[in-house]
């Protein structure tokens, strides 16, 4: 359900809000990185995170879908889902970012360094997983304001400035979704 929002201090506040979690979130992401929790395992995350994924694609292409068919409501619905799951993929994240060593592309033995021979078996598909996983963490934080943006472009109404922001954060979003499910194939062999 949209509101009209007319008030201008309170658009202000929302765009401020929107702008400031823009920042805070891959900031609090990179500080938790730093964090490490010993003894818990959560080892089994990485393959619910990237399922997750999935999910936030499909439930992204049936959102547009849905308002192509003119199915707001639906529409409405899907989008919070993706947003949903793009948060729990978010938590899923992080939690094992905190509790379990990165993974190296490559590293059969798991000795988290590249042998020659193991530099050699990658060497062809390194630089290509490289790509995937850089672009998918540059757009995942330039989507958040883009997302949170179109959101709010609709939720108040605004539904043709929703439009214009949505023509660039949905390929983005859906991107990282679905770049999301492949770093995760690419490296699982390395768990």
């Amino acid at each position: 359900m949209s509101t009209t929002l007319t008030d201008p201090k309170k658009i202000k506040n929302a765009k401020i809000a929107i702008i400031a979690a823009s920042i805070a979130v891959p900031l609090v992401v990179i500080v938790l990185f730093g964090v490490k929790i010993e003894g818990l395992d959560l080892t089994f995350l990485p393959p619910i995170y990237a399922g997750i994924n999935g999910v936030t694609a499909l439930t992204l292409v049936m959102a547009v879908w849905a308002i192509k068919n003119k199915n707001q409501n639906l529409h409405r619905r899907l989008i919070r889902v993706s947003l949903l799951l793009s948060l729990l993929f978010l938590v899923g994240y992080v939690a094992y970012h905190m509790t379990s060593d990165s993974t190296m592309y490559g590293d059969l033995d798991g000795d988290k360094l590249l042998s020659m021979d193991e530099k050699k078996s990658v060497a062809s598909s390194a630089m290509i997983y490289y790509f995937i996983l850089i672009s998918h963490i540059l757009l995942s934080v330039f989507i958040i304001p883009l997302v949170l943006f179109a959101y709010f472009r609709a939720w108040t109404g605004d539904y043709e400035r929703h439009k214009k922001i949505v023509r660039f954060a949905f390929p983005f979003w859906l991107y990282v979704a679905v770049t999301g499910v492949v770093v995760y194939l690419m490296i699982k062999p390395y768990y």
